[in-house]
């Protein structure tokens, strides 16, 4: 599962060929001890959960990056590698 992100102390990550469990563009996001799976289209939490302000972070960056997101996805679950996007941070 690569980074493809890192910002504010959180770290952005898509699974490969992971579509069984969410079935939608997603990626998953980490802070400390906290995961969340984020929908790339709406930005809405698909599982787990993140602190409030580092949540609020997460959605600004999705509406910021969404066709990058959609690129990376699709590259992801096609078993090819991604590409970094740029975090909030830089």
């Amino acid at each position: 599962m690569p980074t493809i992100s890192m910002f504010y102390g959180i770290l952005i990550r898509m699974f490969f060929r992971d579509t069984d469990r969410h079935k939608l563009p997603h990626f998953h996001a980490e802070y400390q001890a906290s995961r969340a799976v984020y929908s790339i289209r709406d930005g809405r939490v698909l599982a787990g959960s993140l602190p409030p302000n580092k949540h609020k972070l997460v959605v600004a960056w999705i509406e910021i990056h969404q066709d990058e997101l959609l690129a990376d996805c699709e590259l992801a679950v096609n078993d090819l590698p991604t590409f970094r996007i740029k975090g909030l941070d830089q």
